[in-house]
């Protein structure tokens, strides 16, 4: 009696320890199946698990462990972004494909100036705007100004055509000097196509010196334009450009035998860059530009070429130096300047011929260099100057040259805070050869977020 219960016993616990294992396996099969639906999407690669998101990312929704291979290349790259630009977005808002990811960023950023032996009105350091000569009234200014306060969008999606991607940069500057909302940005590419309001192909701002002054240094290449882009990196470490770019031109009418009028054709901007080591790269650009006006001596319209040619670049000195240079010239690219962009100098009038106009010639130079000391603090400074020719007809009262010079110290004593400190020196020169000069002393504060 007890042997037999004995094997019931035995059978009934073989029996349920059989079917035990059954569940478990029919288990685990069916959620590793459910894994690896999850995990490959039918309309996308299998993304990797990501572990170089920024520590100071935060995730407000979805899991950057799913976040595809090239929306994350996307949304840290900052090959293109100038020293005063956004970085990398703080917060992200994922899709639960990882395919999308939508970021949120920008910066709260405050500056106080006081300039001395020599004012200039505005918060911009512009030198082409030094009064000659300056009076009593004009030799200190004290000022503040929150108006760069930044925020942008930034959305990443992963499609069959390629990685779109989708921004939209504000800040407070206004239009007419107040606090009024202003678009910087607004762009959307899709592969190796761009289209939208962003810097100009022409420009290089990665190699933008570090400045405080939103305005930058008197020479350097610059501006936002409406453009359709097509850019594409090649072999190792080459990227070439090109795009066409809504044009933007100021004349200067000689007693009034000429008129401003609508441009017509696209400016066509193009470079080609070699990239090596942590940053470093060289890029030579050019721009062709057709720029129209009204000859009202003979009752026409005509037309002046104008173009442009600029080497820049960074090289980077085992992380503890970085060198900034660039040089350019042209005919007819005052827009495309610093000092000059929007001041009548894209075309001036011709004193020998009445009625036609002439591209003057403009040759620029910046450089600088980044020391930096620690992994908090670094110091830079900077040498630029902007050099008009052609343009003595305008009378002696024209500007002919603007010196820019800059120093400072940037110091982070906490993860996203920085502290400047910053001292700017301009001259401006005429065609008279009368000069005068401005110096300027600026502090900031600012929070990126």
């Amino acid at each position: 009696m007890c042997s037999n219960f004995t094997a019931l016993t035995i059978v009934f616990y073989l029996k349920h320890r059989f079917n035990y294992y059954l569940f478990m396996r029919n288990t685990m099969i069916l959620g590793a199946a459910a894994v690896l639906c999850i995990a490959l999407p039918a309309h996308a690669e299998q993304p990797e698990d990501m572990t170089d998101l920024p520590v100071r990312t935060v995730i407000l929704s979805g899991d950057n462990h799913q976040l595809h291979t090239s929306v994350m290349n996307a949304l840290l790259d900052t090959r293109d972004l100038h020293f005063q630009d956004p970085g990398v977005p703080r917060y992200l808002l994922i899709d639960k494909e990882g395919t999308t990811a939508l970021g949120i960023g920008g910066y709260v950023e405050g500056i106080a100036t006081a300039d001395f032996r020599g004012s200039i009105d505005g918060y911009d350091f512009v030198t082409y705007n030094i009064p000659i000569p300056s009076g009593p009234t004009q030799r200190s200014r004290l000022g503040a100004d929150v108006s760069h306060t930044t925020i942008f969008l930034k959305l990443v999606r992963n499609t069959r055509f390629g990685v779109l991607n989708a921004y939209v940069q504000t800040n407070f500057s206004g239009d007419n000097g107040g606090y009024g909302l202003k678009l910087k940005q607004a762009y959307v590419s899709l592969g190796n196509l761009t289209l939208g309001l962003t810097n100009t192909t022409f420009c290089d701002p990665s190699a933008g010196v570090p400045t405080i002054d939103y305005q930058g240094p008197s020479g350097q290449v610059g501006g936002k334009n409406i453009l359709l882009r097509y850019r594409l990196d090649f072999a190792r470490n080459w990227t070439v450009a090109v795009s066409a770019e809504l044009p933007k031109a100021t004349i200067s009418p000689l007693k009034d035998e000429q008129q401003q009028l609508d441009q017509s054709l696209p400016d066509i901007p193009a470079y080609i860059q070699y990239s090596w080591g942590n940053g470093s790269h060289i890029r030579a650009s050019g721009l062709f530009r057709d720029l129209s006006y009204r000859d009202l001596v003979d009752g026409r319209n005509r037309h002046k070429v104008g173009y442009g040619l600029q080497l820049s670049g960074i090289v980077d000195i085992q992380k503890i130096v970085d060198i900034y240079y660039q040089g350019a010239y042209g005919r007819g690219i005052a827009h495309y300047i610093n000092d000059l962009d929007g001041t009548g100098y894209d075309l001036v009038g011709s004193a020998s011929r009445p009625g036609t106009m002439i591209a003057p010639r403009t040759v620029s130079v910046v450089g600088g260099a980044r020391f930096n000391l620690t992994d908090n603090l670094f110091i830079s400074g900077a040498y630029s100057f902007n050099r008009l020719y052609d343009q003595s007809q305008m009378g002696p009262d024209a500007y002919l040259r603007g010196n820019y010079v800059v120093a400072n110290a940037f110091y982070t004593p906490i993860s996203d805070l920085q502290l400047g400190l910053e001292y700017l020196h301009g001259t401006r020169k005429n065609v008279n050869c009368a000069d005068d000069t401005a110096n300027r002393i600026e502090l900031m504060l600012k929070y990126s977020f």
